[in-house]
């Protein structure tokens, strides 16, 4: 995760994009969309630029659209990646930001979502997020289904202790979770007949491509909405 491919494409934050607003959900300022009154909610984990991303944001509005509450924490507390940073490279922005910590603030945020009356929650995490959500479907208590989009950090001792529903989106020419690394997670999976899982590597794509893509490029457009496509179809399956 350390090189250049996960700092690629570093998107423009922008704190007023999205259709929703930004709340405090589990101690999180976390941008929201969608309406309560679905009782379904799906949490996404934004990479290492965080939830004022302009494409995450979107792709939270697209599954709001879809009949869910949408929740994109804040787990870097306003103090994102920032690409280009000499004094910050990202080995050293990681160590105030682990994906551990982001796991036990991940816990709260479940909490107070399941609080506020929402009978289903579906994860779903992009490179660093991946390792978030992966650890949160360790477990039966905080989500009912899991997404991973171009993980980072995932082994495949992880996937042997998913416990709910998990579709891994992986790309082709992603070298963080290459396609050796997907189809391993995969055969994990084909020996776990009891857990329902979707795994998908995705032709001609980089790491990222899910929501670091430009909107001013048609292919990649086109490349980013297929995979949001399949990530819907898995959260409307068993978020309910």
């Amino acid at each position: 995760m350390s090189g250049p491919e996960c700092c690629s494409n570093p998107p423009t934050l922008n704190p007023s994009s999205g259709a929703g607003h930004v709340q405090k959900l589990g101690g999180l300022d976390s941008y929201v969309t969608g309406t309560p009154s679905s009782k379904l909610a799906v949490l996404l984990v934004s990479d290492v630029y965080g939830y004022e991303a302009p494409n995450l944001r979107k792709l939270a509005d697209k599954i709001a659209a879809a009949g869910f509450f949408v929740a994109v924490p804040d787990f870097f507390h306003g103090d994102p990646f920032v690409a280009g940073d000499a004094s910050r490279p990202l080995p050293v922005w990681l160590k105030d930001h682990g994906t551990d910590k982001g796991f036990e603030e991940a816990k709260p945020v479940t909490e107070d979502l399941k609080s506020k009356g929402f009978s289903a929650i579906g994860a779903a995490g992009f490179c660093w997020g991946g390792k978030v959500v992966v650890e949160l479907s360790k477990f039966t208590n905080f989500i009912q289904a899991a997404a991973l989009l171009h993980p980072s950090f995932v082994a495949v001792d992880d996937i042997k202790e998913v416990k709910v529903p998990i579709a891994i989106l992986g790309g082709e020419r992603d070298q963080i979770s290459p396609p050796p690394l997907v189809k391993q997670f995969e055969e994990v999976l084909k020996a776990k007949p009891e857990i329902d899982s979707f795994v998908k590597i995705y032709p001609g794509v980089a790491h990222g491509w899910t929501i670091r893509y430009d909107v001013r490029n048609e292919a990649a457009c086109k490349r980013a909405d297929e995979a949001h496509r399949d990530l819907l179809a898995w959260l409307i399956k068993h978020v309910k």
